[in-house]
């Protein structure tokens, strides 16, 4: 479910949650991809055999699952009147579950807080990424974006 606001009134979310994207199959094309961008090779990723005999199968690297954020929240939200959208970084990270390859994926997003930066106004979210089936998120970030009128 997707939510609008305009920029002007963003402040009166702050404090809600706001909502979860679509589900996201994680395939193994996937995690091999993210391995050749990042050199990442390590064998519980991208070796199927050995990791389905001592794993279970293969699980996506804990950085790829942290990098769908904005793919999976780009939808959660739309801000209305924004010219430019800065990442500015992360507050807090943490790897709470492992991301098994051809688990089903989403971002459930909060709006922590809206503070003026820069010109702009920095949003603090917390997005957690939640892992079908599971109890156990596999990531819960905190993450700083400042937009631009």
């Amino acid at each position: 479910m997707s939510k609008a606001i305009n920029l002007s009134a963003i402040g009166e979310l702050s404090g809600q949650m706001i909502g979860a994207s679509d589900w996201l199959v994680i395939s193994q094309d996937r995690v091999n991809l993210f391995a050749d961008a990042t050199g990442d090779h390590q064998w519980i990723h991208v070796d199927v055999p050995r990791a389905t005999a001592e794993m279970g199968g293969p699980i996506a690297h804990g950085f790829l699952t942290l990098s769908m954020i904005p793919f999976l929240s780009k939808d959660i939200l739309k801000i209305e009147g924004v010219k430019r959208a800065i990442n500015y970084g992360l507050n807090k990270v943490r790897f709470t579950n492992m991301v098994k390859v051809g688990a089903k994926v989403r971002a459930v997003q909060k709006l922590l807080s809206v503070e003026p930066k820069s010109g702009g106004v920095m949003l603090t979210n917390e997005i957690t990424i939640e892992i079908e089936g599971e109890v156990r998120p596999a990531c819960v970030a905190e993450t700083l974006t400042i937009l631009f009128a």
